[in-house]
């Protein structure tokens, strides 16, 4: 299925500057397999070192948080809008 991956700032110097980049995948897993296929590099700032969705990088597929649906396991229809937001923290 392809895809398309909004991009935050902080990691757009590995898609060369683009907000937003083609990605193929019918899970958020194989999205980002290809997104790392096509970037080298990105998928270690979204995924930590045992394979799992960092803890502060939200991710939604349309607008839906995946970490209420079935995390990396889930489905990206065609033409699905995803976003990667890293979470902002202060105070």
């Amino acid at each position: 299925m392809s895809v398309k991956v909004r991009i935050p700032t902080i990691l757009r110097t590995y898609t060369g500057g683009e907000a937003e980049v083609p990605a193929e995948g019918a899970t958020l897993s194989e999205v980002i397999q290809s997104l790392e296929a096509n970037h080298p590099g990105i998928a270690a700032r979204v995924l930590d070192d045992q394979g799992k969705l960092r803890r502060f990088v939200n991710v939604y597929v349309n607008d839906d948080d995946v970490r209420f649906e079935q995390g990396l396991e889930t489905a990206t229809p065609e033409g699905a809008g995803i976003s990667i937001i890293p979470a902002v923290a202060g105070g």
